[in-house]
């Protein structure tokens, strides 16, 4: 099995034991690049296209239903959609192990997600996160998309960023993204709208 749960639950040590304070950015977060259309199936059939969430700061997890960290990561989601929902924050889970399609609603049930949860093929998945289909990748990937549709943080494949997956790093990245105007030019420090190389394990 290619993704690494075990792994991200070594690094993310105690970062889970206490809701961590929030804190403010360095700097703003640079412009990774424009978020590609990604359309998010649902188990009562119904189809989502990620576009239709634009105007809010959302937080795109790509999960397996299977992964305790995965599980646990959607938990603390839930609590930062309950406090940053109403400032125009959208957390949003897609599954993509295999026959995700088959786990979501006892995934949403056993633990308590309070958000919407898709699923999606492993395909489609690595086509949006960049990443090749024979590279090696942890579970959960992350990606923050601010108001404008552009990505502004994703977790590299390899899981090798330990801070971002801290609960710390997520309140402060979305803090930052719900500060900043829908409408407007990019900020100043905008990087190559390229998606930036991913680290290889």
């Amino acid at each position: 099995m290619r993704s690494i749960c075990a792994a991200l639950l070594l690094i993310a040590g105690s970062s889970w034991m206490a809701a961590a304070p929030t804190a403010e950015p360095a700097k703003a977060l640079p412009v990774i690049r424009r978020s590609p259309e990604f359309v998010i199936r649902f188990v009562d059939g119904k189809q989502a296209l990620l576009s239709s969430y634009k105007g809010k700061v959302i937080a795109l997890l790509m999960v397996h239903t299977t992964c305790p960290h995965c599980q646990h990561t959607s938990q603390v989601f839930t609590q930062l959609q309950t406090e940053y929902g109403p400032k125009g924050f959208q957390a949003l889970d897609v599954a993509f192990n295999t026959m995700a399609n088959l786990y979501v609603t006892d995934f949403v049930k056993s633990f308590n997600v309070g958000y919407p949860v898709g699923f999606s093929t492993p395909e489609d998945v690595m086509g949006y996160l960049g990443f090749n289909v024979m590279q090696r990748y942890t579970v959960p990937q992350i990606v923050f998309i601010d108001k404008k549709f552009n990505i502004r943080s994703q977790t590299p494949a390899a899981g090798n960023d330990a801070n971002m997956y801290k609960e710390e790093y997520w309140r402060a990245t979305i803090e930052s993204l719900l500060k900043e105007s829908a409408t407007g030019a990019a900020p100043h420090h905008t990087t190559s709208t390229k998606a930036k190389p991913v680290a290889q394990s």
